[in-house]
């Protein structure tokens, strides 16, 4: 039940949440309509890096999103924004948890947290499906492209997002984002990663119109329903911002790009015996969905999209090193960093020599 902390100055075990304390039970009961006790609470396990706990409590089930423990980045785990376009995206057509309140008090639990609705559900890692049928695996891929759809289909400022972000230099910024963070998580040397910081400046294709982007859209952050194929809410809008559609979508597609082993990739894979579609197929269908105009610059999205994740690997494999890492297989997941920058380079080649359709 414990989220990752500093250590305590007295006793050098780690601070955890307080979330078995009268302080919560009492914030619960005031802003939480209906909320009734005795309650408890137990960590969710995963990928997330603001600790996430569920509460089951005698009215109901319940989720609390708080920030980590300890001093973090200013930027970093904004538990606030998160409340912020859950809340907006609550009267939309794309399926989100309703949440019921925001706490700034740190205080109550010894961070700022969020509490909404536990919605059943299944989380799924491999895009593969191994459990589903042929036609299964269709519907959940055609349900999944829908929400991503929904999503960039809103208008931000019909929805109080108008402020949610900057407008325009979006790609600009998500190379100089990611550049930086490579830059400073750098273990070894990575001539793939060095050539891409070049090539992408120096390729920046014309920016389509600013929308809401989730940051992280991907399989394992949807809840699928319990018994069928529909998402039923999509998760994680930690890295929500606004910014380009068409790059949001490249980082969700890029899966198609990359091995089942490599990092939970289709590449390979034998899409039309599964019922998955091919890559061309999905963008098809989202264009279609968005009205959005064919981007002529496709490839150099999945570039970029290959290019951040391997950014984002590359700073598990300097925590590990560090020792601050939070996952126990940490070595091994920042290891595929530079196998995915070279598969980035790869394409970036492939479109200087015009070898792309």
């Amino acid at each position: 039940m414990a989220g990752p902390a500093q250590a305590d100055a007295e006793t050098g075990h780690p601070r955890q949440h307080d979330l078995t304390g009268p302080a919560l039970a009492g914030w619960l009961k005031t802003h939480v309509r209906g909320f009734e006790g005795p309650h408890a609470a137990v960590k969710i396990s995963g990928g997330q890096s603001n600790p996430t706990y569920r509460i089951d409590a005698a009215s109901g089930s319940y989720i609390l999103r708080a920030r980590p423990m300890g001093q973090t980045l200013p930027s970093a785990h904004a538990v606030d924004r998160e409340f912020r376009v859950l809340s907006a995206l609550a009267p939309t057509d794309v399926p989100v948890p309703p949440v019921h309140a925001l706490c700034r008090d740190e205080s109550v639990i010894g961070a700022m947290f969020y509490v909404m609705d536990a919605v059943p559900g299944r989380v799924f890692w491999d895009p593969r499906l191994p459990d589903f049928t042929r036609a299964q695996r269709t519907a959940l891929f055609a349900s999944m492209n829908a929400q991503i759809a929904r999503i960039h289909m809103l208008d931000p400022d019909a929805i109080g997002l108008a402020d949610y972000g900057r407008h325009g230099d979006y790609l600009q910024r998500q190379v100089s984002r990611w550049t930086r963070q490579y830059n400073a998580s750098v273990t070894g040397e990575n001539e793939a990663m060095e050539r891409l910081i070049d090539w992408l400046p120096r390729n920046l294709p014309a920016e389509g119109p600013t929308r809401l982007v989730h940051g992280d859209y991907r399989l394992d952050n949807l809840l699928i329903a319990p018994h069928g194929t529909d998402v039923m809410a999509v998760l994680d809008w930690e890295l929500s911002t606004l910014g380009d559609p068409i790059a949001d979508f490249a980082y969700h597609a890029m899966s198609w790009r990359l091995a089942p082993d490599l990092f939970r990739g289709l590449a390979g894979v034998d899409l039309a015996a599964l019922g998955i579609p091919d890559e061309r197929e999905y963008l098809d269908a989202y264009l279609a969905r968005t009205g959005l105009p064919r981007p002529e610059a496709w490839e150099f999205h999945l570039v970029l999209a290959l290019f951040r994740i391997a950014a984002i690997l590359q700073g598990i494999a300097r925590r590990a090193i560090d020792g601050t890492a939070a996952n126990a297989d940490a070595v091994e997941i920042g290891a595929k960093a530079k196998p995915i920058a070279e598969i980035a380079w790869q394409l970036a080649r492939s479109i200087n020599r015009g070898e792309t359709g």
